[in-house]
């Protein structure tokens, strides 16, 4: 029995055709004869936000620590941003799965692998790379870097960030690397009041390339959204910590103040005490504990 696909021709006014008749006897036989080329091509790309909270000794009597929330960011050495600063991303190769892909960039790019990653959001604003139509799916990651067991490629650099929320839906975001400081202005639109979903807006932006910005906002909140709910702040802990050491890293992803029985509920049983104690920091020796894995 023959299986037929009968398409109608028809035109648009500027001649062209969008539909056209043909007949085959068979999958392999429209295969074989089947013309890419009929469509207009898109690339694909993937970028990765790598987040991580570490700590940074503060020159004092009780050699307290400062905690600071950090993206790692590459700087563009050729056009288009050339000099600009963006994330560590790169082309999905034809024959290349799509999970494959940031493993590969981020190995070529920064030096780092082995590390959690998860999907975060495809962008496809039709403007958002000048090349050519270039959809990104960008990925989220999270590490400790004090943890660390390999030196970062040269073009890459660890940026503070310094988050302000001072006007409603208004967000500024300031990064910041030693160096080079990058300020970021981001309004927040409501896009759907029945599941509270936002877009972006980017108000002031003059050194992150591409729709950057956007895609670290849009980090910034997945991992506020999951932090409470979920253990994914374990992969930016080292194996052993306190748990004022744990609730500083709380307080800095959510960019609030943790009452501390709030924060026992989230915690609680997440985490198992050990039989080793934090001391020589100027003050009463703490116990240490461990994330509780209990998957």
């Amino acid at each position: 029995m023959l299986c037929y696909n009968l398409y109608v021709n028809k035109y648009y006014g500027d001649g062209e055709k969008v539909f056209m008749e043909e007949i085959y006897n068979s999958e392999e036989e429209f295969l074989a004869a089947y013309n890419s080329d009929n469509f207009e091509k898109l690339s694909l790309t993937s970028d990765i936000v790598i987040f991580s909270v570490s700590s940074e000794e503060v020159d004092n009597y009780r050699k307290n620590e400062k905690k600071s929330m950090s993206v790692l960011l590459v700087k563009r050495t050729t056009y288009p941003f050339k000099d600009k600063w963006c994330f560590p991303g790169g082309f999905v190769k034809i024959d290349e799965d799509l999970e494959a892909a940031p493993m590969r960039i981020l190995k070529r790019e920064t030096n780092i692998d082995n590390i959690y990653l998860e999907q975060l959001y495809t962008f496809g604003d039709v403007k958002r790379d000048p090349r050519m139509r270039i959809i990104s799916t960008a990925y989220m990651a999270l590490i400790d870097k004090n943890r660390l067991d390999t030196l970062l490629n040269s073009a890459a650099s660890w940026f503070d960030i310094t988050l302000l929320e001072e006007e409603e839906n208004i967000v500024t975001i300031v990064l910041d690397n030693g160096e080079k400081k990058i300020k970021l202005i981001i309004e927040k639109v409501l896009r759907d009041k029945t599941t509270d979903r936002y877009t972006y807006k980017v108000i002031e932006n003059e050194d992150l390339a591409f729709d950057h910005a956007k895609v670290l906002i849009a980090g910034i909140e997945r991992l506020r959204n999951k932090v409470e709910y979920t253990d994914i702040v374990f992969n930016m802990m080292p194996e052993f910590f306190t748990l004022k050491e744990l609730q500083q890293v709380y307080e800095i992803i959510l960019n609030k103040k943790l009452l501390d029985p709030a924060f026992r509920r989230i915690i609680g049983s997440k985490v198992e005490k050990t039989q080793y104690i934090k001391s020589g920091e100027g003050h009463r020796p703490s116990a240490l504990f461990k994330y509780k894995n209990t998957r």
